[in-house]
């Protein structure tokens, strides 16, 4: 179910495990995953993310829990860490997900996307209000229409804008991430 969350949020998942072959192929199978890469050490890790980085064409994240993740995890354009895992695999990562439950992963992507979505679109109105408040305040109008903008209302434009910004922001408390 993981696997199916992560391949339609554009995800490819590979599982990377020190586990023996024949055990990482059972759990693979369950988990839905096709690309498994088992008995692997730590450095064995680190050289597939680095290969990984180098071919992809977009980022590469690792979701890891011990100490032989840690410079796996270090290494990732995205480092997720297993909250229930070792506090080396934690410092090493860049996302700690608070539970043991891999059902984070799919939950922390849609989020951060949520996230980036939300930036951009503060972005582009707090842009808007500054390319046509700012000339109009500073009287670029004023000689072919004579509209001069109060300072006041000035002040209280860049105000709305500011709390625009912040409800938009605000929604991502109510986001529904499944």
């Amino acid at each position: 179910a993981v696997a199916a969350r992560l391949r339609a949020l554009g995800v490819q998942p590979i599982m990377l495990t020190g586990d023996n072959p024949a055990t990482a192929q059972a759990i693979a199978a369950q988990a839905g995953i096709g690309d498994v890469r088992a008995g692997l050490l730590p450095q064995h890790k680190l050289e597939a993310i680095t290969a990984l980085n180098a071919q992809a064409p977009g980022t590469v994240g690792m979701v890891g829990d011990g100490i032989n993740d840690a410079p796996a995890l270090a290494q990732a354009d995205v480092g997720l860490a297993v909250g229930t895992g070792t506090d080396v695999a934690m410092e090493s990562a860049d996302i700690t997900l608070m539970r043991g439950d891999l059902r984070a992963v799919p939950q922390a992507i849609a989020l951060s996307h949520a996230t980036m979505r939300t930036i951009r679109q503060n972005l582009f109105w707090a842009f808007i209000y500054n390319i046509v408040g700012i000339p109009i305040a500073a009287g670029l109008l004023f000689p072919f229409t004579g509209w001069l903008l109060s300072p006041i209302i000035a002040s209280a434009a860049m105000a709305f804008s500011s709390v625009s910004v912040v409800l938009n922001s605000l929604r991502l408390a109510k986001a529904r991430i499944t």
